[in-house]
């Protein structure tokens, strides 16, 4: 997949909460719903350029992905790039029902 300059791929995480679907960009750390999977992602991609939108208005763009663990591109074909995600799992004790 080819990608501009002016675009990133973002990993998203889906989840499933009752009849609601959410999608959750841990790179923004921003999120949004849907009533399915499709509607969820196309609302998230709704709120990330607003975001981005509202950012750049008030010009914090930079210190804003700076603060997420973006990075600026060494290569000029790509301006920022996002953190690289790693999916762990980690054992829990739950409390005990009384």
């Amino acid at each position: 997949m080819k990608i501009s300059k002016n675009e990133t791929i973002l990993q998203v995480n889906i989840l499933k909460e009752g009849k609601e679907y959410v999608a959750y960009s841990p790179a923004l750390d921003l999120s949004s719903c849907g009533k399915s999977e499709a509607e969820a992602k196309r609302n998230l991609g709704s709120a990330v350029k607003l975001f981005f939108d509202e950012l750049q208005e008030m010009g914090t763009l930079d210190d804003a992905l700076f603060e997420l663990g973006w990075r600026k591109a060494d290569n000029p074909r790509y301006n920022w790039i996002p953190p690289q995600l790693l999916n762990a799992t980690v054992r829990v004790s739950l409390p005990r029902n009384k």
